[in-house]
């Protein structure tokens, strides 16, 4: 199904099966919880509906178009850059606690087909993570690391043009966590992942070197980078976000006057400018004071606006006049002064900040980046990210390595596949007349799910078809789970296959297959 058939009308299959007995909403990267309706994601947590984008990506990818990708957050400059040819990248990590199963498919096929549109793409095992949240052994992770990398390759994943690594043996990465940690503090992970007097330091520097991986690859350079995870990583994603931006040397703003305003307090100020006819003796040059008085007469409570209005009584006879501000947030002498002297131009130059009169706020951005690029700093842009619906478990619930009846491994057995869908829950009616007389519950069914997220591949019509059979009441649960479990099959008989013709490929790759750490 389309993303054009969606906004015509056509009634498109839901691919979130898994509402029912999952928890409430709640995102803990460590935790078992699921996501019990994603509609709140949107609400509490900022996470943007992947559909309004949709016709801006170059080539989607079915999970994209069938909705399995569901949100993103600022995922549109990745779009952008891939449709110009511009850099960009992927990143997303493993942590190798278990054998992949077809739900880690999901993020591999996200990897591989950014990297199929030109994006530079990574793979990393989160080993540092496993070790120290999970406490594995390192001879486990190395045996769980492998079978990772060889199912990644086996889907498509091309290691020349993209870079394998493990977290214990990247010390470019290692060393950013050291500086990203600086920026971060103890309330901070408390307050994000309830971290408390009984969390060991392992487990926190864990989460900083999460970071490091999320901002790796933009060391060399900026550019657009999306990661793409379940929802149950978005805190990672927000924090990462957060310390993007303080790794700046500066910050670009829009301001008014001389003074510093916070975000709602520059929606009142701008809102006074945009009024200047309607109260300043002087439109072309309203004042501060003016504004002020003008704010002041408004209906309204709200702490920003009383707030804004001491500020521009305090400016007095400043002219109200709007400008790019670039903010110093961490440079040095010398990088100020550079920035400074690069603004070309009108501009006023303050202790903390320079405000430019002809500069558009994208131009001052690539300014301010090509400024701290050359004075030795990161000039990081925000990673994006993209969120994919969790898997229901074939059991019902949620999908979990720990029950392995819920999930298949992409290292089961064919025959072990196929038994497993053939046992698996469905969203069917009680007897076959009931099925013929009401239809299936497609949007509740687990088996579904399988041909939506994998068995159909790339044919969205075949995936259709199973969906609109089963809620017509045209497809019975015994021959779709029959034709499920055939399909999987297949599936695993051919990735095992190539898993096998990839091995020599994995061991010509530049990345470390025993730990050094092993003891």
């Amino acid at each position: 199904m389309t993303g054009d058939d969606a906004r015509n009308g056509v009634e498109e299959p839901r691919t979130d099966g898994g509402a029912a007995g999952a928890d409430e909403v709640a995102l803990d990267p460590w935790g078992s919880s699921t996501v019990s309706d994603y509609r709140k994601l949107f609400e509490e947590f900022g996470i943007e509906e992947f559909d309004e984008l949709l016709e801006a990506v170059p080539e989607p990818h079915y999970l994209m178009r069938r909705g399995v990708i569901f949100g993103h957050r600022d995922y549109r400059p990745v779009a952008e850059a891939m449709a110009e040819g511009e850099p960009a990248a992927v990143l997303s990590g493993f942590m190798p606690t278990g054998d992949p199963h077809i739900g880690h498919k999901l993020v591999f096929d996200e990897i591989i087909w950014h990297q199929q549109q030109g994006a530079e793409a990574y793979g990393l095992i989160a080993d540092l993570e496993a070790h120290a949240a999970r406490g594995l052994s390192w001879e486990e992770i190395d045996e769980h690391t492998r079978n990772y990398l060889l199912s990644l390759l086996a889907l498509g994943f091309d290691p020349e043009e993209g870079e394998l690594y493990r977290q214990s043996t990247n010390r470019d990465v290692q060393d950013l966590a050291f500086e990203l940690g600086i920026e971060a503090n103890f309330s901070e992970l408390g307050s994000i992942y309830g971290f408390d007097g009984e969390t060991d330091v392992s487990h926190m520097q864990s989460v900083v070197t999460q970071m490091a991986d999320i901002l790796y690859p933009q060391l060399e350079e900026p550019k657009p980078t999306v990661i793409p995870v379940g929802p149950d990583q978005d805190p990672h994603v927000r924090l990462a976000r957060d310390l993007a931006s303080r790794m700046r040397m500066f910050g670009v703003t829009t301001a008014y006057a001389s003074f510093e305003a916070t975000e709602a307090e520059l929606e009142h100020v701008a809102a006074a400018y945009e009024a200047r006819e309607a109260y300043a003796e002087e439109p072309d040059q309203p004042r501060c004071g003016e504004a002020a008085e003008w704010l002041a007469s408004q209906d309204g409570d709200d702490p920003a606006l009383e707030s804004a209005i001491d500020k521009l009584e305090n400016a007095g006879m400043e002219p109200l006049r709007p400008r790019t501000r670039f903010l110093n947030r961490r440079a040095d002498e010398d990088a100020f002064e550079g920035l400074i002297e690069a603004v070309e131009g009108e501009k006023r130059v303050f202790e903390e900040h320079v405000d430019a009169f002809d500069l558009e706020r994208e131009a001052a951005e690539k300014l301010a980046r090509e400024v701290e690029l050359a004075h030795d700093g990161y000039a990081f842009l925000p990673p994006s990210s993209i969120y994919h619906r969790f898997m229901t478990g074939l059991t019902g619930g949620k999908m979990s390595s720990s029950i392995p009846a819920s999930h298949i491994s992409l290292l089961d057995d064919p025959e072990a596949g196929y038994e497993k869908v053939k046992s698996a829950t469905t969203g069917g009616r009680e007897t076959a007349e009931a099925q013929r007389e009401l239809g299936g519950k497609a949007d509740e069914c687990p088996v579904y799910e399988l041909y939506a997220y994998l068995l159909a591949g790339d044919d969205d019509a075949f995936a259709k078809r199973v969906y609109d059979e089963c809620v017509g009441g045209d497809r019975l649960c015994g021959d779709c789970k029959e034709q499920a479990a055939g399909l999987m099959k297949e599936f695993l008989e051919d990735h095992q296959e190539k898993r096998e013709e990839v091995t020599d490929l994995l061991e010509d790759a530049e990345i470390e297959l025993e730990s050094p750490r092993r003891g």
